[in-house]
């Protein structure tokens, strides 16, 4: 029997869109619905393309249960958070123990936390002159960026890269890298 994920985004979808990509001929893993807590996200209108459901949610819906009900009617096994910004409440941890995958465009624990996501992670990593960085998939609990780490792969940070040159490298590694380690994870 496959099994169902639903995936989370805050933002353009890009990590999603090869998500469904990866997984469209699989027999074994479905991607039945994107969630999005943005109005404005680019993955609305990747979701309407691909023709995945999607599933539109406010912070009270998010913490009220309502969104643990929305993924339990559409029988999904498995959450994947793609680029999603907000703190995963404890009601959706505890329905999908060690079930809900998140990736990091930084090498954890480095440039981790609350506020940490997006351009200000890789504004972080030039400011701070590292020579590497990264991304990590983990799993997700209640504090940000703080689950188990599954799998990690970094690149180098020259002297003369900005923060675009940076999210650029980390992009490549997400989208090779993401929808592998989610198989790998869900299927053992």
């Amino acid at each position: 029997m496959s099994k169902n994920i639903a995936i989370f985004a805050s933002g353009s979808g890009s990590n999603a869109e090869r998500i469904v990509e990866y997984f469209s001929d699989s027999k074994e893993i479905n991607v039945k619905l994107f969630l999005c807590n943005n109005p404005e996200a680019g993955v609305i209108q990747r979701a309407e393309r691909l023709n995945i459901p999607l599933v539109m949610f406010n912070r009270q819906q998010f913490k009220s249960g309502e969104v643990v009900d929305i993924l339990k009617e559409n029988h999904i096994d498995w959450v994947i958070l793609a680029g999603f910004l907000w703190l995963v409440p404890k009601n959706i941890v505890e329905a999908f123990p060690n079930k809900i995958i998140n990736i990091h465009p930084a090498l954890l624990p480095k440039f981790g936390g609350k506020g940490m996501y997006g351009h200000f992670v890789h504004e972080a990593v030039v400011e701070n002159k590292e020579t590497e960085s990264g991304i990590t998939i983990h799993l997700v609990n209640e504090h940000y960026d703080e689950g188990a780490i599954i799998f990690q792969a970094s690149y180098p940070v020259l002297p003369t890269d900005t923060p675009e040159d940076v999210a650029k490298k980390g992009q490549v590694l997400e989208h090779k890298h993401f929808p592998e380690v989610i198989e790998k994870a869900i299927l053992g």
